[in-house]
């Protein structure tokens, strides 16, 4: 019998000059970056909720807290390794991401495979098992207006034990 179940992930950052913009493990050249505890990538962090919450691991404010300096400006595609490793632990594997990205500016198109490809490694998947795309929401909003960015995610996994 398969055991499948999903979860959902949702993060959201302040843009801030003088930081780098990293989404999905890349950095991306622009002149704003996202403003967080960790590299802030926006991306990276919903996948992390949507597995921890199909797995039940609770979220990623309980398993790396940002009242821990040791995560101080932590890469978050190492974070979104050990989670795999979580997953794998209590006897699952990922099935598939998807995962959405909402940002005015810049455009992402020339990122989107690169960013794939370190999420799936980072999750020991084949790339074409992870899915990334963006929206502009049109101007409306914080995302919007140009203020910040949120990622939304979907995760499926599968009991293998």
């Amino acid at each position: 019998m398969t055991s499948l179940r999903v979860g959902h992930g949702y993060d959201v950052h302040r843009l801030s000059p003088g930081r780098k913009l990293i989404l999905g493990g890349v950095e991306i050249p622009w002149e704003m970056g996202l403003l967080g505890h960790s590299d802030a990538d926006v991306l990276s962090h919903a996948v992390m909720d949507a597995l921890c919450g199909a797995a039940h691991l609770g979220d990623i404010g309980r398993l790396f807290p940002d009242t821990d300096p040791s995560y101080t400006g932590a890469d978050s595609i190492k974070l979104l390794k050990t989670v795999g490793k979580m997953l794998f632990q209590k006897g699952y594997k990922v099935v598939n991401i998807d995962a959405t990205l909402l940002a005015q500016a810049p455009k992402i198109a020339p990122y989107r495979e690169e960013m794939e490809g370190k999420i799936a490694l980072a999750l020991g998947i084949p790339g074409e098992n992870v899915n990334v795309k963006a929206t502009t929401e049109e101007g409306l909003g914080f995302t919007g207006d140009g203020t910040g960015m949120a990622a939304h995610a979907v995760a499926l996994i599968e009991k293998f034990s």
